[in-house]
């Protein structure tokens, strides 16, 4: 995998991906349960931000966590470590060429990864071969289609644009969260189950205010400013006014929508 990430790998980055794992943690995992002794591949762990909740929901379950960066794998195991999860090995791989044995786990685990990827059904294809019959593959990918908000501005949509677009460009996709159910059929697995996550956000809600509209969505689309300013995607003031007008759906009045779609499919 040769594409630029998108989102990169500083430091805001992996605080940003710690925040959102934080705060979606009960919407996203809450149903997340592996079976004593199983073991379960995490493709695309990155800097450990899912890993923790995967290896502690199911502590009888053997995780091995790989990401095609070094930096994020190290990163993972620094926080596994700190964790005190001893169910849990982190190791650089690419997904597309991992160093294991065909159908070598019981369940696969892909969070936030199939956007970044030009072809993601060889994706699922490849890792699908990793799965012993009878096996399961859960897949979670957002949908920046989906966001909505209110107070409405046309400068936030344009700015969230400025995301879609550069991945797009990067071979990605924004907005594969509604895809998954044709993608994963595709690719050859059955029992297909996909069910949208929605975050609804206002005020009566000041843990989804803060930890996801102010640290996890609005700094996310706020990330890609130089790069879409560069690309000539939107000019400064109107990214400028996009990202306050999405920090202002944080206010009294506010609300911001936004759906993650979590698929679990069966290999037979």
């Amino acid at each position: 995998m040769n594409h630029p990430y998108v989102h990169g790998y500083d430091p805001r980055e992996n605080t940003r991906l710690q925040d959102q794992a934080t705060t979606l943690v009960e919407l996203l995992h809450g149903d997340t349960f592996y079976p004593p002794g199983s073991q379960v591949l995490e493709a695309g762990c990155g800097v450990g931000s899912q890993t923790i909740t995967l290896a502690a929901n199911s502590p009888d379950a053997r995780f091995t966590s790989v990401d095609i960066s070094a930096a994020s794998v190290a990163e993972a195991r620094l926080r596994v470590e700190s964790a005190g999860l001893p169910n849990v090995t982190c190791q650089q791989a690419d997904i597309f060429h991992l160093p294991c044995k065909a159908q070598s786990f019981d369940h696969v685990f892909v969070c936030f990864v199939l956007e970044h990827l030009p072809n993601p059904v060889q994706a699922l294809t490849t890792l699908k071969k990793f799965i012993r019959p009878g096996g399961t593959m859960t897949v979670i990918e957002g949908d920046h289609g989906s966001a909505y908000f209110h107070p409405d501005s046309e400068a936030a949509r344009q700015a969230i644009h400025c995301q879609v677009e550069l991945q797009k460009r990067s071979g990605g996709n924004a907005m594969i969260g509604r895809e998954l159910y044709p993608l994963l059929r595709q690719a050859g697995f059955a029992g297909v189950r996909v069910s949208p996550r929605m975050v609804y956000v206002d005020a009566a809600k000041p843990e989804l205010v803060e930890g996801f509209t102010k640290k996890t969505f609005t700094p996310m689309i706020e990330g890609v400013r130089q790069p879409a300013l560069a690309a000539g995607i939107i000019d400064q003031a109107t990214f400028d006014q996009g990202i306050r007008d999405l920090y202002r759906t944080a206010e009294t009045n506010g609300v911001f929508c936004y759906t993650f779609f979590k698929a679990v499919a069966e290999n037979q």
